[in-house]
């Protein structure tokens, strides 16, 4: 059980990589660092909203945005941060 409970943590861990790839991805297009135009950069920005994006949906229809400001990537960071720590927490020290 204990193995579930790692595999877990190490999906919740590499999310929160990509989610956080993702925020930085679209810092970088938005203040044209990097073109979109480029077949690379576009594999990888479809793949990352592909990743993220039916996770942040529900949360920015119930969180509105703050003049343009979309936080419902913190949002997710606390979420995915409460679930390892229930995990850790409460959960892996009960299982034998």
């Amino acid at each position: 059980m204990r193995a579930i409970l790692d595999i877990i943590l190490l999906i919740l861990q590499i999310y929160w990589w990509v989610v956080l790839a993702m925020i930085v991805m679209s810092w970088l297009i938005s203040f044209n660092v990097i073109n979109t135009r480029n077949q690379f950069v576009a594999s990888v920005w479809r793949i990352l909203n592909q990743l993220t994006e039916p996770v942040l949906r529900p949360i920015r229809q119930v969180v509105p945005s703050f003049s343009g400001l979309d936080i419902s990537p913190i949002i997710l960071f606390l979420i995915l941060f409460f679930i390892e720590r229930i995990i850790l927490y409460y959960i892996y020290p009960n299982v034998f």
